[in-house]
């Protein structure tokens, strides 16, 4: 038997979003050394602020602003910070309760070391040397002693006894952020896909067939998804195959050498029961087709089909592959 195969993956993506008027509030606070948190019909003071209650679901719209200053109320020590976190040393990762909120704010604490961390702790905002308009404008929290005479629950920059109401409103409004999501891990295809893969490497399809219910399932799964069973018994499928559904991408993605727009889609190979998603080349984007008929295109060296384009043959009959969908 092969050796299994095991390859380091990431998975890396910006996620673009627009902001609603209480989160575009609070995020352009940030850059401004404010802080602001939401009040609820009922009196509550939200921080970080939402747009609808969690407990009524009703709308909320009433800024305040709260503190800088606040509690720990729970805390868990980061001894080995990864790549992206607020600190490249070690810290803790704390719930603080700002003063004048009723909800806790999740960040960073740069303290010594867990034995410097309590529940309990006061401790305030340091502020990110340059700010944008997002969370990491905080650049963390650290211990703070309040003077003396001073209440540890009197919030707002005044130490008025209620957090002050804010409109909201500053220069230059933040309305969208760009938030990075990024994956690194360590994929083992495990032993049915690694067979599949290293035929793919002879330009081979293989797929293993349900001892149940004879269903080819490609790529291989290493059990039969219907019935729960092993599978074992390798099939070879294709080349040649039906394309059953498709899309036409219109955005370039990032480090893809392909120009848009293309034609991504499901392909039922010759005998499989499951179809695999290929690309579809060879063919106008506006002629591609459901029932389309279409058979692999290797590159030199190419360990996997670089595409699919059409065979000439007749296309195939919605019947023949209508359970495939």
């Amino acid at each position: 038997m092969p050796e299994v195969l095991k390859a380091p993956l990431v998975l890396e993506f910006p996620f673009t979003r627009s902001l609603g008027p209480v989160q575009s509030a609070f995020l352009t606070g940030l850059r401004e050394r404010v802080v602001l948190g939401v009040r609820t019909t009922d009196g509550r003071t939200l921080v970080p602020p939402v747009e609808y209650d969690p407990v009524t679901a009703e709308e909320i719209r009433d800024l305040v602003e709260v503190a800088p200053t606040g509690t720990v109320t729970t805390w868990a020590w980061n001894h080995a910070p990864r790549r992206g976190q607020p600190l490249g040393i070690p810290f803790a990762w704390v719930l603080v309760r700002l003063d004048g909120a009723d909800t806790a704010l999740l960040h960073a604490l740069d303290a010594p070391g867990p034995e410097a961390v309590r529940t309990g702790m006061r401790v305030r905002v340091r502020w990110a040397g340059e700010r944008s308009g997002a969370i990491t404008d905080i650049a963390c929290f650290e211990p703070h002693e309040d003077p003396p005479g001073v209440s540890a629950q009197s919030p707002g920059r005044a130490g008025a006894a209620e957090p002050a109401a804010h409109d909201g409103r500053f220069d230059d409004m933040v309305t969208g952020i760009v938030a990075p999501a990024r994956l690194d891990y360590v994929y083992s295809p495990g032993r049915a896909q690694t067979a599949f893969i290293h035929a793919l490497a002879d330009r081979r399809t293989v797929g293993e067939r349900c001892p149940s219910c004879r269903k080819v399932y490609v790529p291989p799964r290493g059990a039969c998804p219907t019935c729960g069973v092993a599978t074992s018994e390798q099939v070879e499928v294709g080349p040649r195959g039906t394309l059953t559904t498709y899309c036409i991408v219109n955005i370039k993605a990032k480090n893809l050498d392909i120009e848009v727009p293309y034609v991504y889609g499901h392909i039922a190979l010759d005998g499989a029961d499951l179809a695999l998603h290929g690309r579809i080349a060879g063919i106008p984007y506006d002629q591609v087709r459901m029932g389309l008929r279409v058979e692999p295109v290797w590159t030199e060296g190419g360990r996997y089909p670089d595409h699919y384009r059409p065979t000439g043959e007749p296309d195939a009959d919605y019947e023949a592959y209508k359970e495939l969908l």
